[in-house]
């Protein structure tokens, strides 16, 4: 699922520098590849997830779905959310061209910081998805939001990487729905409750 969210990031983004007129492309790959012999990662917007944290508001959701119409209760474990740390690097040798292209990825993100499947491109779900339906999101909201670490954070983080600084953005996409789709058991719904009752003991 994750993966699949990722992909309709990067269609998404990829069809608005394509509309743009822009020669420059997103691709999904891990920054770290950057100068080691991934030239195809080279002139791009680069999407990698470097960071993921399970978003704890939402833990304390109910572990029973009931359906009226049969009258049935399913008990399976809450989804869990997560929070995925998205980072959004040009990868231009030209350092103009860089700053170019990343600032376009960034007139997307603030107009279109919300995607669901009601606002994006049919071609964007179904190009490159997942080939099992257990991979794929049936149903998805992806809010990003543009995240500002700090000038430690952000040399941490490119330490950690073990790769040369690249212009670039951090953004929080949040909140993809993990859930397994099978119920763990299944019983009826309680309809009525009976109280105050006896039972007459026989005397022989």
């Amino acid at each position: 699922m994750i993966d699949h969210a990722l992909v309709i990031l990067r269609n998404e983004l990829d069809a608005y520098l394509t509309a743009e007129g822009n020669s420059t492309h997103a691709a999904l790959g891990n920054v770290c590849d950057i100068g080691v012999s991934t030239l195809q990662l080279r002139e791009k917007v680069l999407l990698s997830v470097v960071n993921l944290q399970e978003e704890r508001t939402l833990k304390n959701t109910p572990a029973y779905v009931r359906d009226d119409v049969r009258m049935r209760v399913r008990y399976e474990n809450p989804p869990t959310f997560l929070n995925l740390a998205v980072l959004v690097a040009a990868t231009h040798a030209d350092y103009l061209s860089a700053l170019r292209a990343l600032s376009r990825a960034l007139l997307f993100f603030q107009h279109r910081n919300v995607l669901t499947h009601d606002n994006v491109a049919p071609s964007s779900i179904t190009q490159d998805a997942p080939p099992r339906d257990v991979d794929r999101l049936s149903e998805f909201k992806l809010v990003l939001t543009l995240w500002s670490p700090s000038f430690e954070e952000v040399n941490d983080m490119w330490g950690m990487l073990g790769g040369k600084q690249l212009p670039f953005a951090l953004y929080s996409l949040r909140m993809i729905e993990l859930k397994f789709r099978a119920p763990q058991r299944e019983s009826g719904v309680i309809t009525e409750v009976v109280s105050g009752f006896s039972q007459k003991v026989t005397v022989s």
